[in-house]
Parts: C-alpha cells; sequence; structure tokens
C-alpha cells in the first residue's frame, strides 16, 4: 500500500534518506558502515546483500536464467532483462528535463544529468581522479591493481570488464548485432553504431571549452576527454617496462606490445597479424577491394581514414597543410610516413659524413655528392 501512499516511515539517521521498508534501511546503512556481510566462496568477493551475492555467483557458474522472448538472448538479472527488451520496443521512459533526451534505464538518466551538473561524486583514493558513476570508478581502480577479472574461455585473454569481455568474444564467433537502419552496416557493439550514425547525421554535441581559439566539437564525450588532455598535457597512462605515459589506455595497450610482440589480430584471408584491430580492418580492404571515404572535393575514394588516415593526407593535397616537420631542416610534409622517409636521408648523411672523416679519398667525396 506504500507503493500508492508514498509512505516511508523507516530514515537514516546519518543521511536522512527514507525507505518504505525497514530492509531497505539495512541495506542503505551499509553505504555509510561499509560493511558487506555475504562473501563469494569462490572468489572470496564480499557483498552488501545475499541478493548482490546469488547475481556475483553467476559469473563463476554461468547461468543466466532469464531470457528474452523476441531474440533468445540470456541474462543474469531480470532488470538486465527489462533493459535489454527496450532495444526491441524502443521504449525510453526516463527523459530529461533539461534537455529532452531520454533512456530506458533511470540509472542511465542520473548519469546524464551530471553531464549539465558536472558532478563527479566518486573518487579514487589512489589519484583522486573523480568519476561520475561509481562503476567508471571500480574499472578505473584496475589500472592501479592491474587486476582482470573476466576471461576468454575460448583464448584465455583477460579482461578488466565484462563488457570488453563480451565485445571480444565477437571477434571470435563474428557476431555484429548491431545494424544500421540507414545504410545496413553491422557492428560488435552498440558504442560503435551511435558512433557510425553520426557519420549520416554529422551531430557532434561535445565541445571543447577549454580555450576559445579550440572549440573542437566531438561525436563522443570519451573522444572530448581525450582531446583535453592536449590542453592539459594529461597523460595518466604509463608503461611499467620504459616509462613512457599516454593520455589513453587504449594507446598504452598498442605500446606494451612493441615490448612483447603480440599481434592479436590476423587476418583470415592470407594470415597476416597485427597489434591493432583497425589496422586489420584497413588490411582487410586490400582483399575486398573496399574503400569506403571518399574525398568531398574529386571524389576519390579511401580504405582509411582517422588521423594519419589515407583520406586525410590526401585532403592535405588539396588545403596544403603539411603538419608533419623535420626537426633539423624544418621541411614539412603531408604525413608521417613521408616525413620518416625523409628523416632517412639525414641519418644516411652523418653516417657518410662519418666515413669520409676517416676517408680522406676525393672519389668517395664525389660519390656521396652525387647520392645527396
Amino acid at each position: 500500500q506504500r507503493t500508492h501512499t508514498g509512505e516511508k516511515p523507516y530514515s537514516c539517521a546519518q543521511c536522512g534518506k527514507r525507505f518504505t521498508k525497514s530492509g531497505k534501511l539495512t541495506l542503505h546503512q551499509r553505504t555509510h558502515t561499509g560493511e558487506k556481510p555475504f562473501s563469494c566462496d569462490q572468489c572470496g568477493k564480499r557483498f552488501t546483500s545475499s541478493g548482490d551475492l546469488t547475481v556475483h555467483k553467476r559469473i563463476h557458474t554461468g547461468e543466466k536464467p532469464y531470457s528474452c522472448d523476441h531474440c533468445g538472448k540470456s541474462f543474469v538479472q531480470t532488470c538486465h532483462l527489462t533493459l535489454h527488451q527496450r532495444t526491441h520496443t524502443g521504449e525510453k521512459p526516463y527523459s530529461c528535463d533539461q534537455c529532452g533526451k531520454s533512456f530506458t534505464s533511470s540509472g542511465s538518466l542520473t548519469l546524464h544529468q551530471r553531464t549539465h551538473t558536472g558532478e563527479k561524486p566518486y573518487s579514487c583514493d589512489q589519484c583522486g581522479k573523480r568519476f561520475t558513476s561509481s562503476g567508471d570508478l571500480t574499472v578505473h581502480k584496475r589500472i592501479h591493481t592491474g587486476e582482470k577479472p573476466y576471461s576468454c574461455d575460448q583464448c584465455g585473454k583477460r579482461f578488466a570488464t565484462s563488457v570488453k569481455l563480451t565485445l571480444h568474444q565477437r571477434t571470435h564467433t563474428g557476431e555484429k548485432p548491431y545494424s544500421c537502419d540507414q545504410c545496413g552496416k553491422r557492428f560488435t557493439s552498440s558504442g560503435d553504431l551511435t558512433v557510425h550514425k553520426i557519420i549520416h547525421t554529422g551531430e557532434k554535441p561535445y565541445n571543447c571549452d577549454h580555450c576559445d581559439e579550440c572549440g573542437k566539437s566531438f561525436a563522443q564525450s570519451g573522444a572530448l576527454t581525450v582531446h583535453q588532455r592536449i590542453h592539459t598535457g594529461e597523460k595518466p597512462f604509463s608503461c611499467g617496462q620504459c616509462g613512457k605515459s599516454f593520455g589513453q589506455s587504449g594507446d598504452l595497450r598498442v605500446h606494451q606490445r612493441t615490448h612483447t610482440g603480440e599481434r592479436p589480430y590476423s587476418c583470415d584471408q592470407c594470415g597476416k597479424s597485427f597489434a591493432q584491430s583497425g589496422a586489420l580492418t584497413v588490411h582487410q580492404r586490400i582483399h575486398t577491394g573496399e574503400r569506403p571515404y571518399s574525398c568531398s572535393q574529386c571524389g576519390n575514394s579511401f580504405a582509411s581514414c582517422g588521423q594519419s588516415g589515407h583520406l586525410v593526407s590526401h585532403q592535405r593535397a588539396h588545403t596544403g597543410d603539411k603538419p608533419y616537420s623535420c626537426d633539423q631542416c624544418a621541411k614539412r610534409y603531408f604525413n608521417k610516413r613521408s616525413l620518416i622517409k625523409h628523416q632517412k636521408i639525414h641519418t644516411l648523411i652523418s653516417y657518410f659524413m662519418i666515413s669520409m672523416k676517416r676517408c680522406h679519398n676525393v672519389e668517395c667525396f664525389n660519390i656521396v655528392v652525387g647520392v645527396f
């Protein structure tokens, strides 16, 4: 009856929050005391409620008792099934009163509202970094601890989050459950689909307000965060072997493969292996002939885009932009590859000059001059 009357007779003595049941108050009070009386007998992880422990144990058993009657996909919790079913129905019952954006869950709305307020209530006790959600903080802490609790049962690779494990497993299965309703292209994650759709809409809702000169816009909030580190100089991810620091955890992972030699992405047509999935995707276009990126000025098509991609390099031929400069002679180039090729000339010159000091033969000098 309290759901109808709105009565909440049980209140927290520490923060004043009110509840309809004494059991819910008890659970809430544990957020203040830190008490976690329920522990997993397999891994020792502790929980505030027996229900949370029951859900956690399904990570070990693999049990997913709740299945979708639309597509057959199974879930660990009923609430996850309810959220999933909204992907079929399109229902988004929670809307933001500031911008009108709608969401499938109240939690997603709460997180979104923090983009308006700037609130980041969760902070890391090791580095002080703050987060909008407790989940983001938990994942962040694994950077410090190195914990990767989720492992792939096919290749043994481990991940810090279950979401990353699920995405990884799709590299084995080839599953791409998300499709674009405009062009039909399919994707392994809803995030990749969202980013792709911006190609059609051109929407870039996240703006850099760090300085008046910038004002650059981005399709994703994560891309904005990474961009802002250009202004701040922040590089929070460092290599444990050589100490080199990076602005993104992904760049660190790729860099670490230069130490390990790992190339986990291989072409199923020719067997060539790559350190990055993006490099594999571009390579596969050699086999398929696909050139999805076209120049708006001349119509030429290219296999790759991105900051160092073929399309961007080509467009610089139209604009005259040469962002890569030699630190020895200040000569400028359209792309990094041309700069590296040029820098080898300086290396060769240095080598020949050292050789000339040892050899005083005029004929040798004429050969060197003829080469350069």
